[in-house]
């Protein structure tokens, strides 16, 4: 198993789209439409394009297992009156079993590691037989967190679907007032991190409307999030000097959340900046010109609770790879600081600043 420290940067890494599925654009939305303005100068108007998850992904997976660091295996050869020998796969990826030296064994699968032991014993017995038990997975794991009962880093030890790592995780955290899930997990904003790419599952769907084409099988290292409903941030992410959530009060702005966030980079794009609104499988994007808001040539524009503002440093190709970048940084953003949580309670966060073309 790789260090956590290995897989917390696995979520930071990777900034495309998988190219077998891509989030739906939504409709743009007008930023000022709960303003007292009448009308907005630097808005795009574009089309929607399809949400999309590969088949692919509801396939069981036909690989088979592989072994790595932490796994857990009973050793018998046949015949030996001392019976099973309980060990472990070290941090090195080696098997250390008799008089054996260490056996390079990750990345092998039980039937290759049977074979390399019986070989190599055959120097001290005559045709070793060997059974091989696998007790306990701990190089493949899959993280579920947020609004769940039981949160944590789960073994991965045969196909499962998203619905059965939630159930692992003792399902959707109930309220003690009022006995339901409903306020406490953002169906809307939950997500799946894959290899540091986001996967546009659509959590809405799946659980409460029962739309099997959305439980895919998870793979190594996936991270599941489930936010709560009650979390009412901005998030402020890209070329500003300090990203982060920004609490919200009574009312927030562009111009106060950007301030918040230390203002903007030295290299930022004032005039492309995106506002993305709605759910993470269908969001809508509106782009503002900061530059004409602080220079009083157009009002401010007042936020919503979960709004994502992504400041960006170079311009964008398409609008639909703008947005699908701005998503992707958020969610890589929330996967690394609530990984980082779950391993170090005294884990101070991360910003993602990072200068990216569009």
């Amino acid at each position: 198993m790789k260090s956590w420290g290995f897989i917390l940067g696995a979520l930071l890494l990777g900034l495309g789209w998988l190219a077998s599925g891509c989030a739906s654009l939504g409709p743009r939305f007008d930023p000022y439409s709960t303003n007292t303005v009448a009308t907005a100068t630097n808005l795009l108007v574009g089309s929607v394009v399809t949400n999309q998850l590969s088949q692919d992904f509801l396939k069981v997976p036909d690989a088979p297992f592989r072994l790595g660091p932490g796994d857990r295996l009973d050793i018998e050869v046949l015949g030996d009156e001392a019976g099973p020998v309980a060990t472990f796969i070290g941090p090195d990826g080696k098997l250390y079993f008799g008089l054996l030296a260490g056996q390079k064994v990750w990345g092998l699968t039980l039937a290759e590691t049977k074979k390399l032991l019986e070989t190599n014993l055959a120097t001290y017995l005559r045709e070793p037989q060997v059974a091989l038990t696998l007790r306990a997975v701990e190089s493949q794991r899959v993280w579920v967190m947020g609004r769940v009962n039981t949160p944590g880093i789960y073994s991965l030890d045969g196909p499962m679907t998203v619905l059965e790592a939630i159930t692992k995780a003792g399902g959707l955290f109930t309220s003690r007032f009022s006995g339901t899930t409903e306020e406490l997990a953002d169906l809307h904003h939950s997500f799946i991190v894959r290899r540091g790419q986001y996967l546009p599952v659509n959590f809405h769907q799946l659980i409460r409307e029962g739309d099997t084409s959305q439980n895919i099988y998870l793979e190594p290292d996936d991270f599941i999030y489930l936010p709560s409903s009650l979390s009412t941030e901005v998030f402020v992410l890209g070329a500003v000097m300090q990203p982060r959530a920004v609490a919200f009060k009574d009312q927030v702005t562009l111009v106060s959340a950007i301030a918040n966030a230390r203002g903007l980079a030295p290299d930022a794009r004032a005039g492309q900046i995106a506002v993305i609104r709605g759910s993470l499988t269908t969001p809508s994007i509106a782009l503002v010109n900061f530059q004409d808001i602080v220079t009083g040539r157009a009002p401010d524009i007042r936020l919503q609770p979960r709004d994502i503002v992504y400041v960006p440093v170079s311009p964008y190709s398409t609008l639909e790879k703008y947005l699908q970048l701005a998503v992707n940084t958020f969610v890589r953003t929330v996967a690394a600081n609530e990984g980082g949580r779950a391993v170090d309670p005294n884990y101070q966060g991360t910003g993602t600043s990072i200068p990216i073309g569009q």
